[in-house]
């Protein structure tokens, strides 16, 4: 047991063992000098672990560096002259001998302020370098940084829902023998079938788009009002900010809104407990606020301003009943004990029960079941895929080919630019090799030497991560209009946008700066200085990464030129209808479509600038409302199945479009039943219903609904994007439904001053409606919006990577033709002429070049048709392309060498030879 006046025997112990022997005695004796006098003053307790933690503080981490490094030396001392080093030598660590200059730290301070001090002194001799480097990370950093959060964005739609994984929409597959299809509609009785047939489900809902005028002490606002059931604040989490979330929708009367709207409607009053009205005239209704729910976030597939219940919509107490009336979607979400397969199997009885019919009629067409077994099924889709949904009509949004492509063509450019990086790196470590000799013989570690240079490259990659980071707050608002981008400087400042940042800046430093220092500081100090400096196989690393850069950079070239040609020829594309000259009005809630219409007519009924005006209830394209909706009728008609896209329109709607008549005749005001039950149809829903002479026949969309008699048959046209193929349509004319759109179309010679008239004439028929008027050739362009988006986005990901490569090519070149100075003098004095020289310097990179475009070329081919076969319409990719492309990178590639080719080749032999 240790005397109560001296400190613990362990502690010295310890001291001994992990400090250099020349201070162990020195700071025992302080030590315990300090201990006494603490004992007379704090007592013996106290002052016993007062020691210990002093002792702890003595032992640094570079002691132990410095004792592995000299009996490293101490050893190699004994073995040179030839003692015998004797085991119990080895063993003790600490009884080896040190000299007077001990080893610092690797990060020691002082050794950082010399790596830093070196590390601007080289760059500072190599500026070229350093510039070049500098150039390519920080394009490469804000285009990766916009690309990857953009991604982000897009991949985090309704993730910030509670139990989002139990949540599921549900949709209809149905495998027709001429083309599987899928469809998001349902009929209104499918959700209390579900709710009451599966207690393993906790929550279902309907959710039908809507759009409403809402009043409030006179002030009227066109909102999107959601028509829905209860059970919807159940499945989703937006926050509900006032009010009871488990009864806020139990009343038919009763409404939640959004905190916007609040503002909007109440401004500062308290608006729970208030009541509003929605709807025109005689439509008119009041409605009880009985919640406030937060505003949805920009990555939310459901938008909204407000809810009511469903039974609200007007057609449900009609269609309440029909399961072959779809007209909206359909939310739920699954207990924890039922997985999503599990649910689908239990569905399968529950379909064959409740669609009968269709079922019936796939079979009479010849379908077989799919790979699941399914003729037709209802199937569930994973709430993380809804916004990446475009097959499913009715719904859009961002194809998730496009996000994968984003994250593909930042990864690209960042590779590009540590490729340069590397390759400029190992280029100079020829030239730095003597440096790195001399440094290792005055006894500088591989570690320390690894800092050192890894520190140069961290520098660069910070320098150019600022100045990219400053150009992507400076290129914001651009990039966000291009693109049609919602990011904005608070959304990149958030913890995990700025790790992702950091991410790929730690990221793109180890990459990039880690391996070339690694590689030097692996250099034989002895053969460095007698001028043999070895990397294992860096010719073939470096055509190695020359050959990645081209490969990619030809490879976006190509997408790019198929993607603009896809976007050429689907622009091209006959619509069926004559777009030009016709200009599409959006009607809006705050006036009544079907008398605007009536109005506009009487206005212009006698004005030359107008040939022709209709209404609708589709808008043709994407106007300024950018709203578009589909109503698809679903029935038998001679044991066929049958669905068709029920289109409302109005009086001279063919001659406002210029669509011909292939049999029968358009609505005529001549004809009062035309209003009733009459229809004009397309030549794909002839052919549907297997009638070649369909005019005057009879069909029923359910046996207890009106019979439509076929008036007119029409050629199949667009009525929605030609990313599909044209869809069976049937046309009907009805004064009970709404007028959405209104179409004029203006004679050629008016059309400069036809839309300011329309705005004049909107005013007297709306004066409280905004006029939002667009051409119809517009609206259609706005279909290849995403495309469009595509093509953008691989153009300059293209125009940069072989910017980018071109910028490291040209710098490697100078590096390898400065290695071959003397050689290039030698051939000049053998008699090599000047071209013989750059055709010598150039074929190696030249060949690097094909090699890199011949892979290049399956890739392109094989990426671009699976993309195109998501088309109807396609276009074939061509060899030339590749052709093309393959002959401007050679091209490409030998400007950037020839410079430095030509300009050795031209210079004196003799300054070269000098010092041979």
């Amino acid at each position: 047991m240790a005397n109560p006046s001296t400190p613990p025997a362990w502690a010295d112990r310890l001291l001994r063992w992990l400090c250099p022997p020349y201070l162990v005695e020195e700071l025992l004796g302080d030590l315990h000098e300090q201990f006494a006098d603490q004992v007379d003053e704090i007592g013996e307790h106290k002052a016993r672990q007062r020691y210990v933690v002093e002792v702890l503080t003595f032992i640094r981490p570079y002691f132990l560096t410095r004792q592995a490094a000299h009996f490293i030396n101490n050893t190699n001392d004994t073995l040179k002259t030839g003692n015998q080093l004797h085991t119990s030598a080895v063993r003790p660590l600490r009884n080896a001998t040190y000299g007077d200059y001990p080893r610092p730290f690797l990060l020691h301070p002082s050794m950082l302020r010399n790596y830093l001090k070196i590390a601007f002194r080289n760059l500072w001799k190599s500026k070229g370098y350093a510039a070049i480097n500098v150039v390519g990370l920080s394009v490469a950093f804000f285009v990766s940084v916009f690309l990857f959060l953009t991604a982000y964005f897009q991949l985090s739609f309704d993730s910030f829902h509670e139990d989002g994984d139990r949540i599921f929409q549900t949709y209809l597959f149905s495998n027709d023998p001429e083309k599987a299809s899928r469809s998001s509609g349902m009929p209104l009785p499918l959700t209390p079938a579900i709710k009451a047939d599966f207690p393993e489900v906790e929550a279902v809902s309907r959710l039908m788009n809507g759009s409403n005028v809402v009043t409030y002490k006179g002030k009227s606002l066109d909102k999107q009002v959601m028509l829905t059931d209860p059970d919807f604040l159940k499945i989703f989490s937006f926050p509900m900010r006032k009010g009871n979330r488990a009864t806020a929708l139990n009343d038919r009367s009763n409404i939640v809104i959004s905190e916007n709207m609040a503002k909007a409607v109440f401004g500062t009053e308290d608006p729970i407990g208030k009541r509003v009205q929605l709807g025109l005239d005689e439509n008119r209704k009041d409605y009880v606020v009985t919640g406030v729910l937060g505003d949805f976030p920009d990555n939310s597939s459901i938008k909204y301003d407000a809810f009511i219940q469903i039974a609200n919509s007007g057609n449900y107490q009609s269609d309440k009943d029909k399961w072959d009336a779809m007209s909206h979607i359909v939310y739920l979400k699954l207990s924890p004990q039922v997985d999503q397969a599990t649910f689908e199997n239990q569905l399968k009885p529950f379909a064959k029960k409740y669609f009968a019919g269709n079922f019936d009629g796939l079979k009479k067409k010849g379908a077989k079941p799919d790979e699941r077994g399914d003729l037709f099924a209802i199937r569930l889709q994973k709430l993380a895929n809804v916004h990446f949904d475009t097959e499913i009509s009715g719904r859009s949004g961002t194809p998730v080919a496009l996000v994968y492509a984003l994250c593909g063509i930042a990864s690209f450019i960042l590779l590009i630019a540590c490729i340069n990086f590397i390759n400029l790196s190992i280029a100079r470590s020829f030239s730095r090799a003597k440096e790195v000799g001399v440094r290792k013989s005055l006894g500088a570690l591989k570690n320390q030497l690894f800092v050192q240079i890894w520190g140069e490259a961290a520098i660069i990659c910070f320098v150019g991560f600022v100045v990219g980071m400053v150009l992507a707050y400076l290129l914001l608002p651009t990039f966000n209009t291009t693109f049609q981008g919602k990011l904005t400087l608070d959304y990149i400042l958030q913890p995990d946008k700025l790790a992702i940042i950091l991410g790929l800046f730690v990221l793109v430093t180890l990459v990039a700066g880690g391996y070339p220092a690694w590689q030097m500081a692996k250099f034989n100090a002895v053969e460095v200085l007698k001028g043999k400096v070895t990397i294992k196989s860096p010719g073939l690393l470096r055509n190695s990464l020359i050959v990645t850069q081209f490969t990619l950079s030809s490879l976006l070239i190509c997408c790019t030129i198929i993607a603009l040609q896809q976007v050429d020829h689907m622009r091209k594309q006959p619509l069926g209808f004559q777009k030009e000259q016709v200009i599409s009005i959006p009607v809006g809630n705050k006036v009544n479509g079907q008398q605007a219409l009536k109005r506009m007519r009487n206005l212009l009924a006698s004005d030359p600038m107008v040939v022709a005006i209709t209404g609708s209830g589709v808008n043709l394209g994407l106007g300024k409302d950018r709203s578009t909706s589909r109503s698809v009728m679903g029935f038998t008609y001679k044991e066929r199945e049958v669905s068709t896209d029920w289109l409302h329109i109005d009086y001279d709607y063919l001659k406002t479009l210029n669509i011909n008549l292939l049999a029968g005749r358009e609505f005529n005001p001549a004809y009062p039943s035309d209003t009733s039950a009459r229809v004009i149809i397309t030549e794909s829903m002839a052919k549907m219903i297997g009638e070649k002479d369909p005019v005057g026949k009879f069909f029923q969309t359910d046996t207890a609904g009106a019979r439509y008699q076929i008036i007119g048959m029409v050629p199949d046209f667009h009525l929605y994007s030609t990313t599909n193929e044209k869809k069976p349509i049937t046309m009907f004319l009805s004064f009970n439904d709404n007028i959405n759109y209104i179409f004029v179309r203006v004679a050629p010679q008016s059309l400069a001053g036809s839309m300011d008239k329309l705005k004049g004439v909107w005013k007297e028929v709306a004066p409280q409606s905004e006029f939002t008027g667009t051409f119809v050739d517009e609206n259609t362009d706005a279909w290849y919006k995403s495309e469009e988006r595509l093509s953008k986005i691989f153009s300059l990901a293209s125009g940069i990577a072989i910017l980018l490569s071109c910028l490291g090519l040209f710098a490697v070149a100078l590096m390898v033709i400065e290695q071959r100075t003397k050689e290039i003098g030698v051939r000049k004095v053998l008699g090599a002429s000047i071209p013989s020289i750059v055709i010598i310097l150039s074929q190696d990179f030249v060949k690097l070049v094909v090699l890199a475009i011949a892979l290049a070329t399956p890739l392109a081919w094989f990426f671009m048709q699976k993309w195109l076969d998501g088309y109807a319409y396609r276009i074939e990719i061509s060899v030339w392309i590749f052709i093309l492309v393959g002959l401007a990178a050679i091209l490409i590639a030998l400007a950037t060498v020839s410079f430095h080719s030509i300009k050795a080749a031209l210079m004196n032999p003799v300054k070269s030879l000098r010092s041979e």
